[in-house]
């Protein structure tokens, strides 16, 4: 058994608050990638003899990836600060995840454009970048959820509760006096 008798609401809470704060770092990578890949793409293709990273539009979308993957790894980052000083951390992970993987899907997005075409073939990872943000939004509640949990906190409709359970400390089989 895990935990203790009654105690499974609060851990199955607990886990979804870890899985959320999972998702907002995978997003947060996706968003990351994408920039880089763009960065790379953008300082080696070159149209009409210049590169294409010299062009405002596509020095806009890396920017803008830029200023989300900032963003998304800020609320990720403080997440887990506020996980290991065990302060509450329900809305921080909620957040961090809905504005990862929002900020993840348009940065795949703008990969994949300033790509063109290529963006498209096997040489390049932008549209894989897409399909698994796709996926990312909807685990651990869709993005509508944790706009409607964000506003409820805001309104003052949700107060937030420590989710944290303590479970007894790992030990391995053998330490336990028991072999297999």
């Amino acid at each position: 058994m895990l935990g203790s008798e009654g105690e499974g609401f609060k851990i199955a809470m607990f886990s979804l608050e870890n899985g959320r704060y999972t998702v907002a770092s995978g997003a947060t990578g996706v968003i990351r990638a994408s920039r880089d890949a763009s960065v790379e793409y953008a300082n080696t293709r070159e149209v009409q003899g210049q590169k294409i990273g010299n062009f405002q539009l596509v020095k806009q979308k890396i920017a803008e990836m830029e200023a989300d993957y900032q963003m998304a790894h800020m609320l990720w980052l403080k997440t887990g600060w506020l996980k290991n000083q065990g302060l509450p951390s329900a809305k921080a992970a909620s957040l961090a995840k809905w504005q990862a993987t929002v900020r993840s899907e348009k940065a795949a997005s703008m990969a994949i454009e300033v790509h063109g075409a290529n963006g498209y073939t096997n040489d390049y990872p932008v549209e894989r970048y897409l399909r698994n943000c796709k996926a990312a939004v909807i685990y651990e509640g869709t993005r509508d959820i944790h706009t409607l949990m964000q506003a409820d906190w805001a309104l003052g409709l949700k107060k937030e509760k420590a989710a944290r359970v303590i479970l007894p400390p790992y030990q391995p089989a053998e330490a336990k006096g028991t072999t297999n």
